[in-house]
């Protein structure tokens, strides 16, 4: 068994199961679901990418070859040229700016997530790092696989699907893929729980995205 396959097979599996039949996603696909939760979504998406990018330059800095240290600081940059470009279609088709994004902030789940993400790559070694980074890069890509088979009646939903669901963001999954495996080799036993934990923990995380948009999640005081 690969380690990647180890890792999903004790903490994503059964997430993953949930997240297909979130609402959120049905909604998606059957053009349901309310534009409203949709563009919590893409503002809560942006500054998640941007926290994202600043947690891949840290797995890049801690990588123990130069390809893997090549491939995690391309990811980082373009997980901002993706943000951008949030701002100038999907932002645009619902009505929205950047400006609008900033004045959002970052909700409860959204700011969870993303100080875990950070602490984790900041504090645990390289392979603790790769493991809290990869559900946001495997996740999306099988969802945009399920999603691509039905698109969505609604336009702005299906433009969506198909960035998610391209042959190109399969190959960089791919790619991390394979330097997850390479690592396991490397792994000992308690390195290796603490994977299994950050991996299971982020999987959550992943699911509670789409559930705080879907809920429109907000801060509860304040």
């Amino acid at each position: 068994m690969t380690f990647s396959t180890e890792l999903w097979d004790r903490g994503a599996a059964k997430v993953y199961e949930e997240i297909l039949r979130h609402p959120f996603i049905t909604g998606l696909t059957d053009g349901t679901l309310d534009h409203a939760a949709f563009r919590y979504f893409i503002v809560q998406d942006s500054h998640y990418l941007r926290a994202y990018s600043r947690a891949l330059t840290l797995v890049a800095a801690k990588a123990t070859d130069e390809d893997a240290v090549r491939m995690f600081a391309r990811h980082a940059a373009e997980a901002i040229e993706v943000e951008q470009e949030l701002h100038t279609s999907l932002l645009a088709s619902l009505g929205l700016t950047s400006a609008d994004v900033d004045a959002a902030g970052s909700r409860p789940t959204t700011t969870a997530y993303m100080s875990y993400l950070t602490a984790v790559c900041a504090t645990g070694t390289y392979a603790e790092a790769v493991a809290a980074v990869l559900p946001c890069y495997w996740i999306y890509r099988d969802v945009g696989r399920e999603l691509l088979k039905r698109s969505s009646p609604d336009p702005v939903y299906a433009q969506w699907i198909a960035t998610y669901g391209s042959e190109e963001f399969d190959s960089v999954v791919e790619s991390v893929l394979a330097v997850t495996d390479r690592l396991g080799d490397e792994v000992g036993p308690g390195e290796r729980e603490r994977c299994h934990r950050h991996f299971s923990t982020t999987t959550r995380y992943e699911w509670m995205f789409w559930d705080a948009a879907y809920r429109e999640l907000d801060w509860p005081v304040g």
